[in-house]
């Protein structure tokens, strides 16, 4: 009797729990990374053995030869989503540069990720988008090496856009332009990148002395629904007996729909109401009036979630790509 313990196919979890670790010390034991003591190593590594983990899965000390590039069709889809479209493509920029394979797919909540990345025989996962945390779990005990992409885990390494200082930017901008009563649309709250420029927005409003007045803040209901969802939203906040003279809109697509609502309205934009958004898509270039919006560098984001990938750093990483103001027509 050897007094080993196997199970089927033990993850990352099953050998965490055994060696009494977490999960980021067990995947840095397991894939020989910087940043944790021989004992614990060994502690892991026996815990591992005793499981019957079979170490010809770990491919992350080989070097990296295929990217997965994932996102989940609750919250998002690449068709209609020139977001991360744009981000794909710094991607594929930075797979080209380093010889490095790239394939593209999406998950849901109901399909497990763990199957669909072994038919690809991915090194490395590239996350982009919001995710569930059920999810972001069963990718934490992978055990190959992960980047999030607009997106923010405490023990991931992240990609995610200044949204923070953006949005204090943009707001202050409005400030100084005379509007006071400073509306704001927004998303849906799993998405990091949406409560982060909601931050923004009241921090700017904080430092600014002005009012936060939480009738002014609403959400696209249904969130999903891009249409009706902003048409509802913008409808409540011009129904107040004292409307906002500017709505900020948690992106360029929902700042978009919002002018056409304030114009079915009867309102001109930007004279009656101003109007802004976030991500500096190119329809905010050509729509009417054109749309003052924060620039974020997509393709940036792409190329540094490979980077990260490839650095593998032994603690959690966090990238901040700047953001920057793009002033048009639809302010003063």
């Amino acid at each position: 009797m050897t007094g080993k313990s196997k199970t089927s196919s033990p993850t990352v979890r099953d050998i965490a729990q055994r060696a009494g670790v977490s999960l980021g010390t067990t995947s840095r034991a397991l894939n020989n990374q910087l940043g944790i003591n021989d004992d614990l190593k060994a502690r892991v590594l026996k815990a591992a053995e005793e499981l019957g983990y079979d170490f010809s899965n770990l491919r992350q000390s080989r070097s990296i030869k295929r990217i997965t590039f994932i996102y989940d069709r609750q919250h998002n889809t690449l068709s209609n989503n020139p977001f991360y479209s744009t981000v794909l493509h710094g991607v594929e920029d930075a797979c080209n540069a380093e010889k490095i394979s790239l394939t593209f797919t999406s998950t849901s909540q109901e399909e497990g990720i763990t199957d669909r990345l072994k038919r690809d025989e991915s090194d490395a996962l590239l996350c982009v988008g919001a995710f569930e945390p059920e999810q972001l779990q069963e990718i934490r005990e992978l055990g190959i090496p992960v980047a999030l992409v607009d997106l923010w885990h405490p023990e991931m390494n992240n990609v995610n856009s200044d949204n923070f200082g953006g949005a204090y930017l943009l707001t202050e901008f409005l400030i100084q332009r005379g509007y006071k009563r400073i509306a704001f649309v927004c998303g849906p709250e799993s998405h990091y990148s949406i409560t982060q420029r909601r931050q923004g927005y009241r921090y700017a409003l904080i430092t600014h002395h002005l009012e936060q007045d939480p009738d002014l803040e609403v959400f696209r209901d249904p969130i999903m629904w891009e249409v009706e969802g902003t048409d509802n939203a913008v409808k409540k906040l011009l129904k107040l007996k004292n409307r906002p003279d500017a709505i900020f809109c948690w992106n360029d697509a929902t700042a978009i729909q919002a002018i056409q609502t304030c114009m079915e309205a009867g309102l001109k934009v930007p004279e009656d109401i101003a109007v802004v958004g976030f991500d500096d898509l190119p329809t905010a270039r050509t729509c009417f009036p054109p749309l003052t919006t924060v620039r974020i560098n997509k393709e940036a984001l792409g190329r540094r979630g490979v980077e990260l990938l490839l650095q593998r750093p032994s603690e959690p990483t966090q990238v901040i790509v700047p953001t920057s103001l793009v002033i048009r027509s639809s302010t003063r």
